[in-house]
């Protein structure tokens, strides 16, 4: 079974699954925290595949720049599939959709308009930690 397959079977209840070689881990971290706690860490996760509930572009971004290889998202926005398709990463999802909706339900994530109009994956990674850390205080 391919790592996307067994990341993608081990996702319910999660927020994440990265799985390579058939070695898979979880994370219930909310958004795209897990991935930035991940580089921050330094984990290498170069030629991991990655089955997560929302990618948008943000996670897209992050996903890139830890050289994730495979990625499938439940729901995924098209800024995310044309970014993914755009740095040749594989990608599935469940649904389509123009645009992630932040957790109020009354507008664009945030995280999405920190990167809406951002192309380098460092400079996202910069810009969506301090977006997270000014939304915590």
């Amino acid at each position: 079974m391919k790592d996307i397959e067994i990341a993608k079977q081990n996702l319910s209840g999660h927020s994440i699954c990265l799985c390579k070689n058939g070695d898979f881990f979880t994370d219930d971290g909310r958004g795209i925290s897990p991935m930035l706690r991940f580089i921050e860490q330094e984990l290498d996760l170069s030629g991991y595949s990655a089955a997560d509930v929302i990618v948008g572009k943000a996670a897209a971004m992050l996903f890139v720049k830890a050289k994730i290889t495979s990625v499938y998202g439940e729901v995924m926005s098209k800024a995310a599939a044309e970014f993914l398709e755009k740095n040749n990463i594989p990608f599935t999802y469940g649904e389509l959709t123009d645009k992630i909706i932040n957790r109020r339900g009354d507008g664009v994530c945030p995280m999405e308009q920190t990167v809406a109009s951002i192309d380098d994956c460092d400079a996202a990674f910069t810009a969506l930690r301090e977006k997270l850390k000014s939304m915590s205080k």
